[in-house]
């Protein structure tokens, strides 16, 4: 049984080598289990990592993507950066669980929307406070509302994600 085990390591490393000194096939072997483990690391990350786009959900994509690069060029043994990668996806699912139940905690993790124009008129103490100019709330409220006419514009916020959303006017008024 032991023979069989120590065999069964002399493949693995030929297949995917051992420490920094990877020739092409090996990277390539390690590679596609990375992109495997990472499909699957993802997938258990939830939705939210491609869909809502905070900070918080760019944070694991980022992360992620640089630990798992370890692993295929051999910078850091391959099983504890998995692992690793484990670790940060389970954190981005408990993170994400209570941004969910606590709205408390979702604004001290991801902030609050700010509200950058209402009655006509920019609030010029809260573009500074999201880092905004003009430009950037006409450029948001054309892509969100259709528009560049602020007269039908009722308010403007940046969300939490940093996206600029923009609230037509009720037409009866």
């Amino acid at each position: 049984m032991w023979l069989f085990i120590r065999f069964g390591m002399h493949v693995l490393t030929l297949i995917f080598g051992q420490g920094k000194d990877l020739d092409t096939l090996q990277m390539v072997c390690r590679g596609v289990v990375v992109f495997i483990i990472a499909l699957v690391l993802i997938r258990i990350s939830g939705r939210r990592s491609f869909g809502i786009r905070t900070p918080l959900d760019n944070i694991i994509l980022v992360l992620l993507g640089a630990v798992l690069s370890r692993a295929v060029v051999g910078a850091s043994p391959f099983v504890p950066t998995i692992v690793t990668c484990g670790v940060i996806v389970i954190m981005h699912r408990c993170i994400g669980y209570f941004i969910v139940c606590y709205n408390s905690f979702g604004k001290l993790v991801e902030g609050k929307k700010i509200l950058l124009f209402k009655d006509n008129k920019f609030i010029k103490e809260n573009l500074k406070k999201g880092l905004v100019c003009e430009e950037d709330i006409m450029q948001g409220v054309r892509k969100s509302a259709l528009t560049d006419n602020m007269q039908d514009i009722d308010m403007v916020y940046i969300e939490r994600n940093g996206e600029i959303s923009a609230i037509r006017k009720n037409k009866e008024q």
